[in-house]
């Protein structure tokens, strides 16, 4: 629904279903924007995005990076993904047009602190 959503609007999408696919993905090439989901097969999104963005290395500085799920975390727990990443969505409060306006208003501020949209 997503991937159906960003094409129609425009936006060059490239999609897989597992986390070492994503891993692998997104370190070849540059992306603008990863929307990662923490339940996927092979590797969690959570073990994606350590290996991303740990405290030692950024490996994907210009990439800006959305938490996508619709699993429940622990407060500690959310605040440490959240502060690895550029927004945390709750997926099953997020229709594919409030998913676009996120991203659209993502392209025009810079580097900000963490969105969250609950």
């Amino acid at each position: 629904m997503y991937y159906r959503s960003l094409s129609k609007a425009g936006y060059n999408v490239e999609w897989v279903m597992s986390g070492d696919d994503a891993y692998a993905m997104v370190t070849s090439k540059t992306y603008d924007l990863l929307l990662l989901d923490i339940m996927l097969p092979e590797s969690p999104g959570t073990e994606i995005l350590a290996k991303l963005r740990s405290p030692e290395q950024d490996m994907i500085p210009n990439t800006r990076v959305v938490i996508l799920t619709n699993f429940d975390q622990d407060d500690s727990t959310r605040a440490e993904i959240e502060k690895l990443v550029d927004g945390y969505l709750i997926k099953a409060d997020i229709t594919p047009r409030k998913l676009l306006a996120i991203i659209a208003s993502m392209q025009k501020v810079g580097p900000s602190a963490p969105q969250s949209q609950e």
